[in-house]
């Protein structure tokens, strides 16, 4: 990706522009300027990049600061989901000034036995490339079904994908670096940027443990779709670990540690991606020791044609398909309901294409009489685990609702 020189231009003169220069840019005094960073550039004149740039007109804006946009299901019918559906979820402010040619990943923590810098180019040139088609799903995707409502972005069904990356598994260059026999965990760092501009604050650092680390599947990714990963997700270089919480795939990575202990970084504590360990009431104070971090995301299903509020006539037989995923398990069983869960069919479902991507699955249905109905779908994944048929237990940040997913549609 190359930066637009006059981009490039435009952001220079800016941060390097004197403060009367700034107020007279923005029409009036900037009345906190003895706070303002050093080479902080004020919000309204923040317009070089635009994260919607070639996203499907029907993606839903959750929010601008920091950009959140989900897909709706009918736009994730692609085995492999195109880039204009799939979702952004950001903490902070995407870096703009990224070079790719001077991008670097340094390695260390506790348990490396030696720091160690890779260049982009030498992570491309030194290991092996995978491909592999992997979900990546917020955790809180479906937060907007639980009440007492959960603060945060009201995710319905649509912060979820399957793309096919392409980059070097983690733990190849983890061996080449050389980690200790007492790491335990691992952390990244990116160059997003916090809220209030302050470079000095992390935005976010979260990690997985090392045995997730060193799967197969977990690519420190520079290709996203067979072309280099768009910006706003992560240009030039990500953490993709597919089947768990996509806060654990860092965006923009140029710093990875290898922990002794649980890593702390910020997200990775308090409520942030963490859930109750055991049931609670609705609304209920969770004490810190009572909560566990999110690993694996849980059996859940999307149907993706026809789209709610359909129409179509009684003596068509209607094609009804989707995807299910069940983080680190295989989807065994998906079947659909149209009388409210009294009876359920069983679907067609295809095989992963490798493990950890999302499953396609299909089945033609016949409706009798002229009407309206709803169409349910449950997943069951291989350890006979199945789609709760209502909101699972609630926790205080509202993730992992894997509710079935339901659709509306008429007959006449």
């Amino acid at each position: 990706m190359k930066k637009d020189l006059k981009t490039q231009n435009r952001r220079a003169f800016l941060q390097k522009s004197s403060l009367a220069t700034l107020s007279a840019l923005l029409g009036a005094d900037i009345v906190h300027a003895v706070s303002m960073p050093s080479g902080y550039i004020p919000v309204m004149l923040e317009a070089d990049f635009d994260p919607m740039k070639g996203k499907n007109q029907g993606m839903v804006i959750r929010n601008e600061k920091p950009w959140n946009v989900e897909a709706v299901p009918h736009l994730l019918d692609d085995a492999i989901t195109p880039f204009g559906s799939i979702f952004i979820r950001n903490n902070g402010l995407i870096p703009e000034d990224v070079d790719a040619e001077k991008w670097t990943l340094t390695f260390g923590g506790e348990s490396v036995k030696q720091e160690k810098t890779f260049t982009l180019q030498e992570l491309k040139q030194n290991f092996k490339a995978y491909t592999y088609q992997l979900v990546l799903e917020c955790g809180g995707n479906g937060r907007a079904g639980f009440y007492p409502p959960a603060s945060g972005n009201q995710w319905e069904e649509g912060a979820v994908y399957c793309a096919k990356w392409t980059g070097a598994r983690l733990r190849d260059v983890l061996e080449a670096v050389g980690i200790k026999s007492d790491a335990v965990y691992i952390g990244y760092y990116g160059k997003d940027k916090h809220l209030n501009g302050d470079p000095s604050k992390v935005v976010i650092s979260r990690g997985v443990p090392i045995s997730k680390a060193m799967q197969d599947e977990t690519l420190l990714a520079w290709s996203m779709n067979e072309e280099e990963i768009p910006l706003a997700h992560g240009y030039p270089l990500r953490l993709v670990c597919g089947g768990w919480p996509a806060s654990a795939s860092g965006k923009w990575v140029h710093k990875l540690v290898v922990r002794n202990q649980e890593h702390d970084g910020p997200k990775m504590t308090g409520t942030s991606y963490r859930v109750p360990k055991n049931p609670v009431a609705p609304g209920e104070n969770v004490p810190d020791e009572d909560m566990k971090i999110i690993e694996s995301m849980p059996v859940k299903s999307l149907i993706t044609y026809p789209k709610t509020g359909a129409m179509f006539g009684k003596s068509k037989k209607l094609q009804v398909r989707g995807h299910a995923w069940a983080g680190e398990n295989e989807v065994a069983r998906v079947e659909v309901s149209t009388d409210f869960g009294a009876t359920w069919k069983t679907c067609s479902l295809s095989k992963p294409v490798n493990r950890l991507a999302w499953q396609q699955w299909s089945i033609q249905l016949d409706f009798t009489e002229v009407g309206y109905y709803e169409i349910w779908a449950k997943a069951t994944d291989e350890q006979g685990v199945a789609q709760p048929m209502v909101i699972p237990g609630w926790n205080p940040k509202g993730y992992l609702n894997n509710a079935c997913h339901r659709i509306a549609v008429k007959v006449g």
